[in-house]
């Protein structure tokens, strides 16, 4: 019997979606529930599994192909009797988004009663590409969940021979937010590695993550050309990595060539050309949230600064301790900290417009949304019940979900609910902005590069540490005479830090 498998919505209200890659071919047998697809919604890259056990029959479906749900991507012989094709059964009707969701995520695994493994799909991609069984690593994320980290421990720690090297991220135009050195400082380049081939390969297929692929995209650069010496199902396997040694060497190889030509231009150059990116899927969502906020809210920006030095101190003298019990201690902690008691100090600033109902809400919880950097966009990871959080928890949630937002194996749940939100644009350098409130929310603090300046300091000129603060609210909610005064006590907490131990 054939069975047909048509393109679910997975629980997001999608109307289409992109096939990024299929991950099995016409006549493979596939287990139910076994990937058999990567597709990006509006929302996120996920993986399609397969609904039955079978072989597959047709792909009717390209990679790079937009198709509109409910259409047919897949087929598979299963075991019965006769000719008759069966369909999937048509998706239930999904629910909207909740309102105040932030940005987009994507959906993870769930844990269940037949011992299934906790594990977001960028993880067992990795798992894969590392030749780990994810069934056997022991999670160390929240309820168990198997996390990145987990699977390059235990590919370090298994038969060097036989297992594969861990791709490197994408580089990206921005840091961790919770980096150590995420405030002015700048990362040292390695020198010294073997020069990377300049000679293009010539293949037909290569295979590489999502990801892989979008570093091509960026650097303009056809996988099937990247030399490798990675194989993957017997195909050759390409990491971000390797795009980028690759894209290196073919720029200095063209610049040696360009100083070997006259100078002046070549009346046989071909003109530059134009690239174009899609502007759909994660990229497009992130936009519309954006386009929604700064035309809805009236935004009015405030500036101020801190003078950071005794927290500069104080972060210096915990930060080892805090290693001891085996967590990272950055300066945004400190910040949330702060935030939250200047809340409950200014609960306006904690506040939405129902605008239906024609009221202000102020909201009874401080959850605390942090703006992450990620290669498919910004997305605003949120803190639940700051309020009642330490340090070191604060800091290691913190970099918990920052780490799967970058992953993307973030769930939708732990990006809904926030009610204040804090940016650090500060970690690329940069003191003042004007950030975008988060919508529904209605106010937005951004943090500048902390750095050395010149004071004035009982009649005398010294060196401080300062940090910059860009305060963005909504003015239909907040004044400009509340944002001051939130902000004097957000300040007034950073420069005195012993003030959070009575919080």
């Amino acid at each position: 019997m054939v069975r047909e498998f048509k393109l679910p919505d997975v629980g997001e209200g999608l109307t289409e979606a992109e096939i990024v890659r299929w991950l099995v071919e016409v006549g493979e047998t596939v287990s139910e529930d076994q990937p058999v697809a990567e597709v990006e919604t509006d929302k996120a890259v996920v993986e399609v599994p397969a609904p039955v056990n079978g072989t597959v029959k047709e792909i009717l479906a390209e990679e790079g192909e937009m198709v509109p749900v409910g259409t047919v991507i897949i087929t598979f012989d299963v075991e019965g009797e006769g000719e008759a094709i069966e369909s999937e059964p048509e998706p239930e009707p999904q629910s909207e988004p909740d309102a105040t969701e932030s940005e987009p995520s994507e959906p993870v695994s769930e844990p269940s009663a037949g011992g299934r493994t906790f594990a977001a799909p960028a993880t067992r991609r990795l798992a894969r590409e590392l030749d780990v069984e994810i069934g056997a690593v022991a999670g160390s994320g929240p309820g168990g969940r198997v996390t990145e980290s987990d699977v390059r421990a235990a590919a370090d720690a298994g038969d060097d021979a036989a297992s594969e090297p861990a791709d490197e991220e994408p580089k990206s135009a921005t840091r961790r937010i919770d980096d150590d050195a995420s405030i002015g400082a700048e990362a040292a380049a390695i020198d010294g590695a073997d020069e990377p081939p300049t000679e293009a390969a010539s293949r037909d297929r290569t295979l590489a993550a999502p990801a892989t692929r979008k570093v091509a995209d960026e650097r303009g650069i056809d996988l099937d050309s990247v030399p490798t010496d990675r194989t993957k199902d017997g195909e050759a396997f390409v990491t971000p990595a390797e795009i980028e040694a690759y894209a290196d060497a073919q720029r200095r190889a063209q610049e040696a060539d360009a100083e070997a030509v006259s100078a002046g231009p070549s009346p046989t150059a071909a003109a530059g050309e134009d690239e174009r990116i899609p502007y759909r899927g994660i990229r497009r969502t992130i936009g519309e949230q954006m386009e929604r906020s700064k035309y809805t809210a009236p935004h009015v920006t405030h500036h101020d600064e801190a003078d950071v030095t005794e927290l500069v101190e104080t972060r210096s003298r915990l930060k080892e301790r805090a290693e001891e019990r085996g967590s990272s201690l950055s300066y945004m902690p400190f910040v949330i900290k702060a935030v939250v008691a200047a809340l409950r100090e200014y609960p306006i600033l904690n506040a939405q417009l129902d605008e239906e109902a024609e009221e202000i809400v102020v909201r009874g919880d401080y959850n605390v949304g942090i703006a992450a950097a990620t290669d498919a966009g910004l997305m605003v990871p949120v803190i639940d019940h700051a309020d009642g959080k330490g340090l070191l928890e604060l800091a290691d949630e913190l970099n918990d979900l920052v780490s799967r937002a970058r992953d993307r194996s973030i769930s939708r749940e732990e990006m809904q609910g926030g009610t204040f939100s804090i940016t650090n644009f500060g970690a690329i350098g940069g003191e003042y902005a004007t950030p975008i409130i988060n919508y529904p929310e209605t106010a937005i603090l951004g943090l500048g590069a902390i750095k050395e300046k010149p004071r004035v300091v009982d009649g005398e000129v010294v060196p401080r540490t300062v940090l910059t603060l860009s305060l963005s609210i909504d003015h239909r909610v907040i004044d400009g005479a509340e944002a001051a005064r939130f902000t004097n006590a957000v300040i007034e907490y950073l420069e005195s830090p012993e003030l959070l131990l009575l919080e």
